[in-house]
């Protein structure tokens, strides 16, 4: 089992060369493309959607490819993890939230020099000639020590992110995700707000981006507003989230990730 997420999207052949070179080595593998839209270069999104995914799929080896420092200074590695699954991918951060949602990395290796990678390998297309080729081998049995030189896991890149919190009655939350249909997926879940009474039915004001306050409902499905109106709600990975009902979040507040979020009751 490999899955697969980068930011290659489908307007070239970079995912379709990289399943081939997967299927040259390991043929019996099966492949599951998590995703390919993460926004280009965006590591961030990236190691939010790998660590949100990786639960509901089965323990193997996962590669993930977001890559802006690709033929640069940055290593590329290949973790495995306390339960059993193998992460390999460019050390910027990228796979660090998912490795410690997984209980935290029992074996690393620098990859970037490994007798699995294709040769020549270019400068700008590492997930060809490294990433695709170590995954494969994985697969198909070798172990991590296998693939290149041990590192410390304690060495790895690992990515800031901002924390929640309570502010005179009001959430003070950060924008992590922003997907296809705008939602925007903040980094509270429904403990942090367990001070606000917050509960299904409640009016809500929010302040964020270029809008100015707004008003909004907190609610569990978007049937529960009209078309145009604000919901704030528990996403699917248990985040509290903003959606538009038939419209975008980021579109009309003006906002994307980073960005600061302050909801009140009403």
């Amino acid at each position: 089992m490999i899955t697969f997420l980068s930011d290659y999207g489908f307007s070239d052949d970079f995912v379709g060369v990289c399943h081939g070179v997967i299927a040259s080595i390991c043929p019996r593998a099966r492949v599951i493309d998590l995703s390919h839209g993460i926004p280009r270069h965006d590591v961030r999104a990236g190691a939010v959607v790998l660590r949100e995914a990786l639960p509901y799929v089965p323990i193997g080896v996962h590669l993930a490819v977001v890559d802006p420092g690709v033929g640069g200074q940055r290593r590329a590695v290949a973790l495995r993890l306390d339960d059993g699954r193998v992460l390999v991918g460019p050390d910027n951060g990228l796979l660090g939230p998912a490795a410690e949602a997984s209980g935290g990395i029992s074996e690393a290796a620098d990859i970037g020099r490994s007798a699995f990678r294709l040769e020549p390998v270019s400068a700008t297309f590492h997930g060809r000639d490294i990433f695709a080729p170590v995954a494969a081998h994985l697969a198909a049995g070798a172990t991590v020590a296998d693939a290149g030189e041990r590192c410390d896991p304690g060495q790895l890149v690992k990515l800031e992110f901002p924390h929640p919190q309570l502010e005179g009655g009001a959430l003070v939350a950060h924008v992590i995700y922003v997907d296809r249909f705008g939602n925007l997926a903040l980094d509270a879940r429904e403990a942090d707000v367990a001070g606000m009474e917050l509960r299904p039915g409640r009016r809500l004001a929010l302040e964020a981006g270029r809008s100015g306050p707004c008003e909004g409902l907190y609610g569990r499905a978007f049937a529960e507003v009209g078309a145009g109106e604000l919901l704030v709600y528990e996403d699917s990975n248990r985040r509290l989230a903003i959606a538009v009902s038939h419209g975008s979040a980021a579109q009309r507040l003006g906002i994307s990730v980073d960005a600061e979020v302050r909801i009140r009751l009403t």
